[in-house]
């Protein structure tokens, strides 16, 4: 078996991922592909990394566990999806970025030694993931949020090493959530791991909450006469409808945050396209883009 880890990361995709593939759970199962709803492998999986403390499971436990997770006996690939892989969300800023990552993915892994494992991850943009990071923390100050880090400096990149580095043998899957709406069908093929032939369906969650009613519906229209193969034509398609129609509620993202300024943002931003060309350069990295 081949297990798939989609760690997140938080506030990206924020779930539609793993509602998109139960969805369309029995088409992927016909392809021996299993995904367990959250219920049956989150808690169950922290508890089991928590009692080994870094230590390999065993083969009878990695049965057990494998036992309450899948409702068949075999499959061939196990998806495993949760935004909280890498941390919980007050853990994700602590001196650094997701600085457990790394220790948390081997743990994970370690419950399951006996099969090939694969990574796959959403980054974003510091200067919106902060934000929207900070609104999930439970009464903490902004002060405390972001103590002991300095927003500019905040690397996905070295998130990516360490894991990589503590993880060699794992193959990384990433791309950028930014970039969503024009691969989210490529986005999907690479987790589920599915025959090129199989078309997933529900998969336009994302692009139905970003375009109003009437435009969505021409863009099915659009597609649905469009040719299944053609990639490239399918996000000129989905780029043209977001220009002309995208809602800008939906895209746009005010930053509040004490002390933050425009300046800042830039900054930011313009390290956050370095860090993706530094990133495409670590071994053992694949990079989904438009």
């Amino acid at each position: 078996m081949r297990i798939v880890y989609h760690l997140g990361a938080h506030c990206t995709d924020e779930e539609r991922l793993l509602r998109c593939l139960l969805k369309n759970r029995d088409l992927l199962a016909a392809e021996g592909i299993a995904v367990p709803g959250p219920a049956r492998f989150r808690t169950l999986l922290r508890d089991a990394v928590a009692a080994l403390d870094g230590a390999e499971a065993p083969a009878t436990l990695q049965a057990d566990l494998l036992s309450r997770i899948l409702d068949h006996d075999r499959a061939e690939r196990l998806v495993l999806s949760w935004d909280s892989f890498l941390g919980f969300p007050q853990w994700v800023l602590r001196g650094a970025l997701y600085p457990a990552a790394a220790e948390r993915v081997r743990g994970f892994t370690r419950l399951f030694p006996d099969h090939e494992a694969e990574l796959h991850l959403a980054i974003r943009n510091p200067a919106s993931f902060l934000p929207a990071l900070f609104e999930k923390q439970r009464g903490r100050s902004y002060a405390a949020f972001i103590e002991g880090c300095e927003p500019a400096a905040l690397r996905w990149s070295d998130v990516v090493a360490g894991i990589r580095a503590l993880n060699p043998d794992l193959p990384i899957t990433l791309w950028c959530d930014e970039d969503r709406p024009l691969i989210w069908p490529e986005v999907l093929a690479s987790v589920a791991g599915h025959s090129a032939g199989l078309e997933l369906e529900q998969t336009d969650e994302l692009l139905a909450e970003l375009l109003p009613p009437e435009a969505m519906a021409a863009l099915r229209r659009a597609l649905a006469g469009h040719p299944a193969g053609d990639v490239e034509g399918r996000r000129r398609l989905v780029s043209a409808s977001l220009t002309a129609a995208a809602l800008p509620e939906r895209l746009e993202m005010e930053v509040d945050l004490p002390g933050w300024t425009e300046a800042l943002v830039s900054t930011m931003t313009a390290g956050y396209e370095t860090d993706l060309a530094r990133i495409a350069r670590i071994p053992g990295v694949t990079v989904l883009a438009p």
